[in-house]
């Protein structure tokens, strides 16, 4: 299967931190509205898309519009100088000198992230490590004018083109736009077959805040099995022992067993690697220590549901740089709507 890059490519550079993923709906619309009986959207802003099946069980699949980014808490009076509040975790090493852009009511404002240089700093400031506070955006232009035009509240997102990179493709916000992907290709595969489920392909808001969209989303759609698309760490990289790997780029689609949110349903598991094994679809096993997916929303679901995992590898998560193997993408891309077609034909009660 070809991938379509233009797609993801126009997901990764939308601009959507969480609360404010309207650019990113916009696209999501776009490309469910044809293929679905129905989509709605409710108070929190997720995409709710129905397809209709048979008598299967009624499965969701959830995946995040949502990129960690900043909101504008302070403009100084006499310099113009933002300061930031993040929304989501940040590793303020990767910050440093990176462009910006400041989504203001008059348009977008882009900017550079600055901290007090190297130079001057003292022999005690350069032993603490770097913090959100120490940062700021400039942007180029007299107080006055970023006062008029900036507000406190303005989102910010981190500026970076989505490009090619030997057999990868690199970008900003991969977490979860690729993820986002993986469902809309997997549910527009699964148009063109029989199947059984009653399927909800749910793009969720503010999941890096709290998985907020998915649970409030489970709810509404009361799902007896429920699929997050995520990405997941893939730290094969120098310095890192395989032991600490979680998952490898190129070795497939990561069949969750744990997080910090959730232990994966072991029969929705056992499932799942029975479909890929049967069509050779590769897949690795995924245990991470530390983070979360909507899957830990949807398994608390009222009465509880049967929740897993597909993970995307990606190396460097919750930086602009994020990449991840198309190989890896198309095997999420079919094991998904593989399941989909025999949902009906698992078993998923403990």
């Amino acid at each position: 299967m070809a991938l379509n890059l233009a797609l993801l490519k126009e997901l990764s550079e939308a601009a959507g931190v969480p609360g404010r993923e309207e650019a990113v709906r916009e696209i999501v619309l776009r490309e469910l509205t044809p293929l679905a009986d129905e989509v709605r959207t409710d108070a929190l802003g997720n995409v709710i898309a129905r397809f209709r099946g048979g008598s299967g069980p009624k499965v969701m699949l959830a995946a995040h519009m949502d990129e960690i980014g900043f909101l504008v808490k302070h403009v100084d009076e006499k310099t113009g100088f933002v300061r930031l509040d993040p929304v989501g975790g940040f590793d303020p090493r990767v910050l440093v000198a990176k462009r910006v852009v400041v989504h203001t009511e008059s348009g977008d404002l882009v900017g550079a992230i600055g901290t007090k240089p190297v130079h001057v700093l003292t022999e005690e400031e350069r032993k603490k490590p770097l913090e959100i506070k120490d940062l700021f955006v400039d942007l180029g232009l007299p107080a006055e004018e970023v006062k008029a035009r900036v507000q406190i509240g303005d989102f910010v997102t981190l500026r970076q083109d989505f490009v090619a990179m030997g057999e990868l493709v690199s970008g900003k916000a991969m977490d979860d736009r690729v993820g986002l992907f993986a469902m809309i290709e997997a549910v527009r595969k699964l148009r063109e077959r029989s199947f059984e489920a009653e399927v909800y392909a749910v793009a969720t808001t503010q999941e890096e805040v709290g998985l907020r969209g998915a649970r409030v989303s489970g709810y509404g759609v009361s799902p007896e099995v429920g699929i997050a698309l995520d990405v997941t760490i893939a730290s094969d990289v120098p310095g890192a022992s395989e032991s600490d790997y979680v998952t490898k780029l190129g070795e497939g689609v990561a069949i969750k067993i744990k997080d910090s949110a959730s232990v994966s349903n072991p029969k929705l598991v056992r499932f799942l690697r029975k479909i890929a094994e049967e069509r050779d679809i590769p897949y690795q096993l995924e245990i991470l220590p530390r983070g979360g997916t909507d899957a830990g929303a949807m398994q608390l679901t009222k009465e509880g549901v049967a929740a897993v995992t597909l993970s995307i590898p990606t190396r460097y998560v919750h930086s602009v740089v994020e990449c991840v193997h198309p190989r890896d993408v198309e095997a999420t891309v079919d094991l998904l709507a593989a399941f989909l077609e025999r949902a009906h034909e698992g078993e998923y009660s403990l």
